[in-house]
């Protein structure tokens, strides 16, 4: 697994926010995209999810041999990030359900379970969303990227709204992601930067 970008460039409008950034990012390496609001950390995700497309230059995953595009490997990409919406009006385990039938998975409630122990979850899995803290929810946005077992990690903001014990989870899944495949992070969070093997610091 390995991700190949060249001279991408990205911006809304007239204005170019990302430019010309190039790297290559391999099996069990993190990269730290950092830089200050505005800067284009949360875009060049976007991008790499499949989400935005870019303005110029090339971004794609090679993966036993093929290349996948970002729009044509979401199979690929667990995502998580502060807009990332889930449904309030359901459990916490019934989104999980929801979200396995849409990606079409055949995931017990047994190993769901287990998804929402490994963030933290386990006792509140059958409580509705509305009643989650804030850091409850950014729990369970962990649980619905990690349900396809995703060989790419994307992590905008990864440890916003986390407490301590929170950001001890993250910690172990980036951990485990490395034995996986490759993890993302975009922050603003000097404090994240020692999850990184590659830096990429973008300007204001």
């Amino acid at each position: 697994m390995q991700l190949h970008v060249s001279q991408l460039s990205a911006g809304y409008g007239a204005r170019t926010i990302v430019r010309d950034i190039s790297f290559t990012l391999h099996r069990g390496e993190v990269l730290v995209v950092s830089g200050p609001n505005g800067s284009g950390k949360s875009t060049l995700l976007r991008i790499l999810a499949g989400l935005q497309a870019p303005a110029a230059g090339t971004a794609y995953y090679e993966a036993g041999g093929n290349r996948f595009d970002p729009r044509d490997a979401r199979h690929l990409i667990g995502w998580v990030a502060p807009d990332l919406a889930l449904y309030r009006e359901l459990s916490g385990i019934e989104n999980l359900r929801f979200f396995a039938r849409v990606r079409g998975l055949a995931i017990s409630d047994a190993a769901l379970y287990d998804l929402l122990a490994q963030v933290g979850l386990g006792k509140r899995g059958d409580d509705r969303l509305a009643a989650y803290s804030s850091g409850m929810t950014q729990r369970l946005r962990y649980a619905f990227a990690l349900l396809h077992r995703p060989p790419v990690l994307l992590l905008d903001e990864p440890t916003v709204t986390l407490d301590e014990r929170g950001a001890a989870v993250v910690d172990q899944i980036i951990a485990e992601q490395r034995r996986r495949g490759l993890t993302v992070i975009a922050t603003n969070d000097p404090r994240e930067l020692r999850y990184a093997d590659l830096i990429l610091r973008l300007g204001g």
